[in-house]
């Protein structure tokens, strides 16, 4: 029989999270896999302090994007994953995701997001996922965290404005190659509550989704699809105080699908109604994002 294929572990950090780290690395070690494992963590402008492995500076495009590539290029295993700094490996996660992946080249599973003290399960429904199924949802439960693949086939694109949305932009080229191949059980604990401050910068998440659009044309043919992104950028504007174009992107949105709840949402959020940080907490309790 063959040896199982070594995996390497890329987990970036800033190093403002040195208790999360830690556990990251130690859960991504705790695993019960009988091939090799590699960890490196990628300290983007700040001190990993002592995680255990070995830690690399940032040395490609400052942000989270390069500080992958970097961890990418240091490696010489057969497949990388990725983790970031304040989430969890559950027990079996790569096991799981390395009998599933066989031949292919890309492998993603459900998560569990925990905010404060609720976790809630995010699950695909499926054991595949599909450029379709990224478009009409950006599905996050196919989360960074979750990435397997083969190591030289993708990179991560260091033009992503403030790194936004890069992980969506490399699920979509990989499903693009071949479905990917998903394992609908929680493997992996997402924790939102270390990310907030990530998910609040709105002039980024306006200029992340200007560039998926440019990048990804097809994101504007499917009416949900569109009606997610147009309800996003209306939040987001509204979260900033810019009503008018919060109203205008409300009402673009409304015209890709009259139902879409984003539209209003921003609405309320334009008009004073109620605090973007508000609906963001309502939100992330429930295991979603706006």
């Amino acid at each position: 029989m063959s040896a199982p294929p070594s995996v390497g572990v890329v987990i970036p950090t800033r190093g403002d999270r040195p208790g999360p780290l830690r556990e990251a690395v130690a859960a991504v070690l705790a695993q019960d896999y009988p091939g090799r494992i590699a960890v490196v963590v990628v300290a983007d402008g700040g001190d990993a302090g002592e995680p255990g492995v070995p830690v690399l500076a940032n040395c490609r495009t400052p942000g989270l994007p390069g500080a992958r590539n970097t961890g990418v290029e240091a490696l010489d295993t057969d497949l990388v994953a990725f983790c970031d700094d304040d989430d969890l490996w559950l027990p079996g996660k790569l096991a799981a995701q390395v009998r599933a992946l066989g031949g292919g080249e890309f492998a993603s599973c459900a998560i569990e997001v925990e905010h404060g003290r609720r976790r809630v399960v995010r699950l695909a429904g499926s054991d595949t996922v599909t450029v379709a199924d990224l478009v009409r949802s950006r599905m996050v439960m196919v989360h960074s965290s979750t990435f397997l693949f083969r190591r030289g086939v993708l990179w991560a694109d260091e033009s992503a404005p403030g790194g936004q949305n890069e992980d969506w932009d490399l699920a979509l080229r990989a499903a693009r190659r071949q479905p990917i191949t998903y394992v609908d059980r929680p493997l992996v604990r997402v924790r939102w509550g270390g990310s907030s401050h990530y998910a609040a910068r709105w002039a980024d998440r306006i200029a992340g989704l200007d560039w998926m659009l440019d990048r990804h044309p097809e994101l504007a043919l499917d009416r949900r699809g569109a009606a997610r992104v147009y309800g996003q950028l209306a939040f987001a504007h509204a979260a900033l105080g810019r009503r008018r174009e919060a109203v205008r992107w409300a009402w673009r949105t409304l015209g890709a699908r009259p139902g879409e709840p984003r539209a209003p949402i921003a609405l309320a959020v334009a008009a004073g109604l109620v605090p973007a940080a508000t609906v963001l907490g309502l939100l992330h309790g429930r295991g979603r994002g706006i």
